[in-house]
C-alpha cells in the first residue's frame, strides 16, 4: 500500500465543525397569530354566560368580556412570551379598553338619538313653527294616527341668529384681546389681569352669563328686556374666553423669525401683524372660533332668561321673545303641548336634539375644513 503524500493528507484533513447558533432569546416564545383572536373570543362567550347568571345586560356582558380578556391575554402572554412582554400587553390592553370605555356613551347617545330622532325629522318639522299647534292638535294626532304637526322652524331660526350675533361680538373682542397679550402686552401688569379675568370668565357658569345680560338690559330697557340680542350678548360672555385662548395659542406659535424679518424691512407692528401674524396663524384662530360656536350653540339656561321661550317665528333679534333648539327641547319636555298625549312632544324634543346634533357634528367638520384650507403652504 503507497503511503499517502502530504498534499492527499492535507485534503482529506476533517474540516471544523462551524459553531452551533444560539437561538435569540428575543425571539423566543412567541404566542401565534391565532392565540389573541381565540382569548378574544372565548372571553366574549365567558362573559356572556356570566352576564346571563344575573340577568343578561348589553352593560354587564361587555364588563365581564373585557375583564376575562384582560386577565387571560396579560397571562398567556406572561407565560410565554416573558414577564416583560406581559406587563407590555397588560397596559396595552388597558389602553385599548380605556378607548372603548370613552367611545360607548358617545356611541350609545348617537345611537338613542338616531332611532328616536329620525321618526320625527321630516320636511314639515324643518319648515313649520308651533304657532296655533295646540293640546287638541296633539290628541287628535294620536287618536286619528295622522303625522304629528308643529315644527322647529322658529327655533333653528332662533338658534342660528342668536349664535350669529354672539359670533360676531366676541371674535373682534376676542381676537384684539389675544392681540394685545402677545403682542403688545410682554406680560406686564395690564397682560396679567386680563389673563387673569379671562381665566374666571373661562369658569363662569352659563346660566350667570344669563343672569348678567338679563340684569344689565334691564337697568337700561326695563321690562320689555327679553329679546335675541340680550341672548347673544350673554352667549358672548361664554364665547370670549374661549376665542381668547385659542386665538393667543395661535399667536404663540407664530415664529419670531417672521416678525423679526418684518420688523427688519422696516414694516410697523400693526402692519407685520395683519399681514404677516394673522395670516399664519388663520387656521387654528378660525378652528378654535369654529370650536367657540359649537360650544354655546347647545346653551340653554342663559337663552331662558335673556330671550324667554316663543312659538312664532320671530327674525328679528332687537324685539320680542325668540327661541332656540335647546330652550324648544327643554319646552316639549317640560310642559308637553298636550299633558295627556306627550309622545307628540317627546318625538318633536327627540328630532330636536338630533337637528342639533347634526348641527355640532356640522360646525366640528367646518373646523377641521377651515383649518385644512387656511393652513399655511408647506415648501418642498
Amino acid at each position: 500500500m503507497s503511503a499517502m503524500t502530504t498534499s492527499e493528507r492535507s485534503n482529506t484533513t476533517t474540516q471544523p465543525t462551524p459553531p452551533s447558533r444560539k437561538r435569540n432569546s428575543l425571539a423566543k416564545g412567541k404566542l401565534p397569530k391565532w392565540a389573541i383572536p381565540a382569548i378574544a373570543g372565548g372571553s366574549i362567550i365567558l362573559g356572556a354566560a356570566g352576564s346571563t347568571l344575573t340577568g343578561f345586560h348589553v352593560a354587564s356582558f361587555a364588563i365581564y368580556s373585557a375583564v376575562i380578556f384582560l386577565i387571560a391575554a396579560s397571562v398567556a402572554t406572561t407565560v410565554v412570551e416573558g414577564k416583560r412582554r406581559g406587563k407590555n400587553a397588560t397596559w396595552t390592553y388597558l389602553i385599548y379598553a380605556s378607548f372603548i370605555l370613552a367611545l360607548i356613551p358617545l356611541a350609545s347617545v348617537l345611537y338613542t338619538v338616531l332611532e328616536k330622532g329620525l321618526p320625527g325629522m321630516n320636511m314639515h318639522f324643518l319648515f313649520s313653527s308651533m304657532n296655533g299647534v295646540t293640546g287638541a292638535v296633539d290628541n287628535q294626532t294620536v287618536e286619528n294616527g295622522t303625522p304629528v304637526l308643529g315644527g322647529a322652524y322658529h327655533a333653528l331660526m332662533g338658534t342660528l341668529l342668536i349664535t350669529l350675533w354672539a359670533t360676531v361680538i366676541s371674535v373682534p373682542v376676542g381676537m384684539l384681546t389675544a392681540i394685545y397679550l402677545v403682542e403688545y402686552g410682554k406680560n406686564g401688569p395690564l397682560a396679567r389681569a386680563i389673563t387673569f379675568f379671562v381665566d374666571v370668565m373661562t369658569g363662569i357658569p352659563s346660566i350667570v352669563a344669563g343672569l348678567f345680560a338679563a340684569a344689565f338690559f334691564g337697568l337700561i330697557l326695563g321690562p320689555n328686556s327679553r329679546m335675541g340680542i340680550v341672548a347673544a350678548v350673554a352667549l358672548s360672555v361664554l364665547m370670549i374666553p374661549t376665542v381668547v385662548r385659542s386665538t393667543e395659542e395661535m399667536l404663540k406659535i407664530v415664529p419670531n423669525e417672521l416678525r423679526e424679518a418684518s420688523y427688519a424691512l422696516g414694516v410697523r407692528r400693526w402692519r407685520t401683524i395683519l399681514k404677516v401674524v394673522i395670516p399664519t396663524a388663520i387656521s387654528g384662530i378660525a378652528s378654535g372660533v369654529t370650536l367657540a360656536i359649537a360650544r354655546v350653540i347647545g346653551e340653554t339656561a342663559p337663552i331662558l332668561v335673556t330671550a324667554g321661550i316663543a312659538s312664532n317665528i320671530n327674525l328679528n333679534v332687537f324685539a320680542n321673545w325668540m327661541s332656540t333648539l335647546p330652550t324648544f327641547i327643554y319646552y316639549q319636555i317640560m310642559t308637553p303641548t298636550s299633558p295627556t298625549n306627550v309622545d307628540p312632544s317627546i318625538q318633536r324634543a327627540w328630532a330636536a336634539a338630533l337637528l342639533l346634533i347634526l348641527m355640532v357634528m356640522a360646525l366640528n367638520l367646518a373646523a377641521r375644513l377651515i383649518a385644512k384650507l387656511f393652513a399655511p403652504k408647506k415648501g418642498r
